[in-house]
């Protein structure tokens, strides 16, 4: 795709974009107090459409309406191969809608368009994904002697309210209400304020695959007005939520009350660890895709780079040269590689950062700034900070943004203690040819997540989530279903076992 072609896509898709609404009781309105919220193009700041704003009256219709599609059995009684069955035509849908969510997205986050295809196609992997598990998800039983047959059902929850980020809105929340509708749960989705489009028209599709009415509602709006009352609402039994740590924090404080369960991925500051025996070239690779893809606006980034010193300067360098290349330009480009920014307020958050990077005595070695051309937008080049200490705050604050630090370490160590030295833990990345040292490090880091000798490559089957700051419990494969589930055990007396008789009176034996 040439410029003119993509400033040609670009037009066609933003003319073609309408009002994002909500969606319930299987119906689309534009809320109980008709307000609106305009949603912008990150590559020039311009408004793209508006969404409707939610407020509590579209909360408490939502989750009425979740919580009477759960009560009256419609969805949690289904056989689960019948719900697997909605769930495969829902990945259908999603594939045969799939330029249209692809343009939807690229307009309202910027993500460049080539990385966005694989994201669109990773959404509806996800619900035939979950779809084969539940239909294969099983408890456990056992024989105790000749006694009792005891064993274990998973039965769903209930109302689950899912909230996600801007920063990869239609893959995160496909990645929530896939396995909670598969579990039987019905839900309401509040998707970030910063990028509504995509959940409007995900929600067209569920409907036009014939899921069953008020099994899913979408209610758009800000978190403390749509949010904190859905966090809030005593109907609502459980809380995914994929965000900032402290917001994490806020909404467990705000649930607290009606002891609803939480599984919350959260920020996180992703140290990758290169050793002198990593396969050079590969690791290069690695760190620069993992850091510089999705704008850098990505919860498993690797942004803190630790080189074993002996090669520190050749591997920065490097890196720095890569970082430089890096094709920055319209997401709508099939050559571009790193896309604007969010929102101007995310983008002066981040060039704060870098402020204060430099204030620090941090050596920039690429990037920094925007890119010469751009007149608008919130772009960023790719950038890269060398001889960073612990003592910056650049160091162990999450900046979420193509910024990527780097620092010298000497030896095993000391490489884990700096990998450690940040109040977050989702993921980590080892680069080493040592076999022993692949395990005894990766073992060592206090994170959710180690890939060695790769990039984020995510198997669905892996659970999901990080420790510390980064995060509550875990997703992926059969584990989400240890959040979307119940597991209830049921003991079956098979003989008439010895019951103790307390005393008995009026005549008893």
């Amino acid at each position: 795709m040439t410029e003119a072609t993509a400033t040609q896509a670009r037009a066609t898709a933003t003319a073609e974009v309408a009002p994002a609404r909500h969606y319930i009781d299987g119906e689309f309105y534009d809320g109980a107090e008709g307000r609106t919220f305009e949603t912008l193009d990150p590559s020039t700041n311009e408004p793209i459409t508006v969404a409707a704003e939610g407020t509590a009256p579209d909360v408490d219709a939502a989750v009425a309406a979740a919580r009477r599609a759960f009560d009256d059995g419609r969805w949690p009684t289904l056989r689960a191969s019948e719900r697997a069955a909605v769930l495969r035509r829902i990945a259908t849908g999603i594939r045969e809608h799939a330029d249209e969510l692809i343009a939807l997205e690229v307009t309202d986050v910027g993500m460049p368009i080539r990385q966005m295809r694989g994201q669109a196609a990773r959404a509806a992997d996800n619900f035939d994904y979950f779809a084969g598990v539940i239909a294969e998800l099983a408890g456990t039983a056992h024989l105790v002697g000749s006694e009792f047959l005891n064993y274990s059902v998973h039965k769903p929850v209930g109302v689950a309210g899912l909230i996600t980020p801007w920063n990869s809105p239609l893959m995160l929340s496909t990645w929530k209400i896939a396995p909670c509708l598969a579990a039987g749960n019905t839900c309401v989705l509040k998707p970030a304020e910063w990028s509504p489009l995509t959940a409007s028209k995900l929600a067209e599709i569920l409907d036009e695959v014939g899921l069953p009415p008020v099994v899913f509602n979408l209610v758009h709006g800000f978190g403390e007005t749509a949010g904190a009352p859905l966090v809030a609402h005593p109907d609502v039994d459980i809380i995914s939520f994929t965000g900032e740590t402290t917001t994490g924090s806020a909404i467990m404080a705000n649930g607290a009350q009606t002891l609803k369960r939480y599984s919350f991925e959260l920020g996180g500051k992703s140290p990758v660890v290169v050793f002198a025996d990593c396969d050079f070239e590969r690791a290069v690779d690695g760190v620069v895709y993992q850091i510089f893809t999705l704008n850098g606006q990505r919860c498993t980034a690797g942004s803190r780079l630790l080189v074993e010193a002996s090669i520190y300067d050749d591997f920065v360098a490097a890196v720095a040269q890569r970082a430089r290349a890096i094709r920055v330009g319209d997401p709508f480009g099939d050559a571009t590689e790193l896309g604007p920014l969010i929102r101007p307020e995310h983008h002066e958050r981040v060039t704060g950062f870098l402020d204060s990077a430099r204030d620090d005595g941090a050596r920039q070695l690429a990037g920094g700034g925007p890119p010469e051309w751009a007149q608008s937008g919130n772009y960023l080049e790719a950038t890269l900070f060398a001889d960073v200490t612990p003592q910056m705050r650049i160091f162990s604050e999450e900046v979420f943004g193509p910024v990527l630090v780097a620092t010298p370490f000497e030896g095993q160590d000391e490489a884990v203690r700096l990998a450690n030295a940040t109040r977050y833990g989702l993921a980590a990345y080892v680069w080493t040819d040592d076999v022993r040292r692949a395990h005894t490090v990766a073992q060592a880091i206090d994170s959710g997540m180690v890939w060695v000798n790769a990039q984020n490559v995510r198997d669905l089957i892996m659970p999901f989530g990080g420790m510390k700051d980064s995060g509550i419990g875990r997703e992926g494969g059969h584990y989400s279903f240890e959040f979307y589930c119940e597991l209830q055990a049921v003991h079956i007396a098979l003989g008439e076992h010895r019951i103790p008789r307390l005393r008995l009176v009026d005549g008893g034996h």
